[in-house]
């Protein structure tokens, strides 16, 4: 979706590792990133967000005089490069690592916090936000998947029962991505489907590489399916919305967790995504916010438009934002810049604005879970548009 200029300005600044005015004493953050692994049709547009950030932050004077070093490289999506690119970077002198997904971060809490490394990665596991249990050093700046698939499964059953429908006859398939990613919000939705009086949930494997869900798509169908919920990412997802159009027409409900609630989701499915709902913790680029007038200014310099990206750019911004807002705060206080003192400068986060960008961040010494707040948004006429207002569970 991004046209080549800025991809190759991306990969420029990791090779270089500094931008093009290096200071003797950068600030250096490693990054773990998927560009060419299976979840690289969102890994890309991620890591760009992110690495653009930073170019931004180094061109308008860096940290207090500082400029950022980036110390980032392509994973693959293989959880054993990840860390090779982690230790590597941590060997370099980063103090603090910028991560990608469910698998890779969770092989790597040991490691961040017997090093002391902050770790903000893109998933969102709420086996990553308690920092009482294993991972001390890691912060969940977004929505969990669990707490994303339960205010979705929430928001359908008041959809349903306002045209006149019981919760008793409503049955949702959970088609997931074969990886622990897709796996996480399982439980929680369980408990969601018991609480909620829902007729059943039942939860489908979506093979990686699969170019056809019709058969998974007969087995919710022999179950009685009302309602689809998919974690996964736009590719994958979109097949599957295209399936479901075929063989359902518009009988079923279909909704999407945020790496396939996206702009690429309605790009690959066209027509057929006519309608998905999407519980969605980052403002897609339909909507204007506040938080998209830096990113919308920087890529306009570079010729391009905020709509030739995702949301999924502007959600590596925001990630990158919330990490260099930590440190500043600590360079503003005229502390060393460390693994530990960042760490307690995001504990100290208090509804963090990001231009709503995301919802308001916060953090603590007890809860490294930075929000459960989203909105859910509806696809018509071929966009993102708001249906719901925010939700939250707390």
């Amino acid at each position: 979706m991004f046209k080549k200029s800025l991809i190759l300005l991306v990969v420029l600044s990791w090779a270089i590792a500094g931008g093009v005015s290096a200071q003797s004493d950068p600030i250096r953050i490693g990054a773990i990133f998927d560009l060419s692994g299976s979840t690289s049709d969102v890994g890309r547009p991620y890591a760009e967000g992110v690495a653009a950030y930073v170019d931004f932050v180094n061109s308008n004077g860096g940290i207090n005089g500082r400029e950022i070093e980036l110390l980032g490289a392509d994973s693959g999506n293989s959880v054993n490069t990840a860390v090779s690119i982690y230790r590597q970077a941590v060997a370099q002198g980063a103090v603090a690592v910028m991560g990608w997904g469910t698998d890779d971060t969770q092989a790597l809490v040991g490691e961040a916090a017997d090093d002391g490394i902050p770790f903000i990665s893109a998933s969102y596991s709420d086996s990553l936000d308690d920092p009482n249990g294993d991972a001390p050093y890691n912060f969940v700046i977004a929505t969990t998947y669990g707490d994303q698939i339960e205010l979705l499964m929430e928001y359908m059953v008041e959809l349903w029962e306002d045209d006149g429908n019981s919760a008793a006859d409503m049955s949702v398939a959970i088609f997931y991505d074969d990886s622990a990613f897709g796996v996480d919000p399982l439980r929680q939705a369980a408990e969601a489907a018991d609480w909620l009086g829902l007729g059943g949930a039942l939860s489908l494997r979506m093979p990686r590489g699969a170019t056809d869900y019709t058969a998974e798509l007969q087995q919710a169908d022999d179950y009685g399916v009302t309602h689809v919920v998919i974690q996964s990412t736009a590719g994958p997802a979109a097949v599957l919305v295209r399936n479901i159009n075929d063989f359902f027409g518009g009988s079923v409900v279909v909704g999407c967790l945020n790496w396939c609630a996206n702009e690429q989701l309605i790009a690959r499915a066209g027509g057929a995504a006519e309608g998905v709902l999407g519980a969605m913790p980052f403002t897609p680029t339909s909507v204007q916010v506040a938080g998209q007038d830096d990113p919308r200014e920087y890529l306009a310099a570079r010729g391009l438009s905020l709509t030739d990206t995702t949301l999924n750019f502007t959600q590596g911004w925001a990630a990158m934002s919330l990490l260099v807002e930590a440190i500043t705060q600590v360079s503003d206080a005229g502390s060393e810049v460390s693994g530990p003192n960042i760490r307690a400068a995001l504990e100290s986060f208090d509804e963090v604005d990001t231009g709503t960008l995301l919802p308001p961040v916060s953090f603590s010494p007890n809860d490294h879970s930075g929000t459960s707040a989203l909105v859910i948004y509806v696809v018509e006429n071929g966009e993102w548009v708001e249906s719901s207002g925010l939700l939250d569970l707390d």
